[in-house]
């Protein structure tokens, strides 16, 4: 497809004008950060698997009725999404202690929580994404009462979804992150699930050994980091078995499946 202007660039992926009004080109890049982009480095070929695995988990929510701003993949790298507007919140989703829960309430990374729990960050790399609560997006105007009563909503169901995607291939879906943007239709505003839905952004242990398959071994300088992810969409059927190459084996194996 051909190269069309830069909208946006992010840490992991950068966003060009789409072929229509109302959409967009998401690129997926390979590089990783961690710790509010104190940590930088590269993961190869991390994209062009991100790519794939929100592709799959996206059209998969989008066929048990969660609306979201994906439209299809384009290529490896790439796929067409709707534009929306970005609402500043960042959704975390908690089912096990792990990550910043842990070192600000002392508890023990692992602990299955008693319930889930649903936290918001303010979305501001300058700030640090500051976590805030609903008080705070009422008083500031970020989202309505209805928004997220919305994205709470949607939150708990793509989580009761991913919990069993996940357990059936043997994988503990520990927490994850979600993004939301709203599209206007005249003066009514919808929400839609955005951004995407991949190892970067989730923490996927495996249930019988409890390794780590997702960005915390980039963050933990613990290895494999291209291999872990590679794990993950083979259990997700869209790697084939041996393979060790990311863009021309999940190509062919795609075709394969697509036939």
């Amino acid at each position: 497809m051909t190269r069309r202007r830069q909208i946006y660039e992010g840490k992991a992926k950068i966003l060009y004008e789409g072929p229509e009004p109302g959409t967009l080109i998401q690129y997926f890049k390979d590089d990783a950060t961690a710790f509010n982009a104190q940590k930088k480095g590269t993961i190869s070929g991390k994209g062009v698997l991100n790519n794939r695995i929100s592709e799959h988990i996206f059209t998969m929510l989008g066929n048990i009725g969660v609306p979201t701003h994906f439209i299809r993949r384009l290529n490896m790298r790439e796929q067409l999404i709707r534009q929306v507007e970005i609402i500043p919140i960042e959704v975390v989703v908690r089912n096990v202690a792990a990550g910043s829960i842990v070192k600000r309430l002392g508890i023990e990374e692992g602990l299955q929580l008693p319930r889930t729990i649903i936290e918001y960050y303010y979305k501001d790399d300058a700030l640090g994404d500051p976590m805030i609560a609903d008080e705070h997006i009422a008083c500031f105007g970020w989202a309505s009462q209805e928004e997220m009563h919305d994205i709470a909503d949607m939150a708990i169901r793509v989580n009761d979804f991913l919990c069993g995607l996940f357990a059936g291939i043997g994988i503990r879906l520990v927490d994850f992150k979600l993004e939301f943007g709203r599209i206007w239709d005249n003066d009514f505003a919808r929400v839609l699930l955005a951004d995407e839905i991949s190892p970067d952004g989730c923490r996927l242990w495996d249930i019988a050994t409890g390794e780590k398959l997702d960005k915390d071994r980039f963050r933990q300088n613990l290895g494999g980091e291209v291999e872990a992810y590679q794990e993950i969409a083979r259990r997700l059927g869209l790697l084939p078995e041996g393979a060790d190459t990311t863009v021309l084996d999940m190509e062919q194996h795609r075709k394969k499946r697509d036939k």
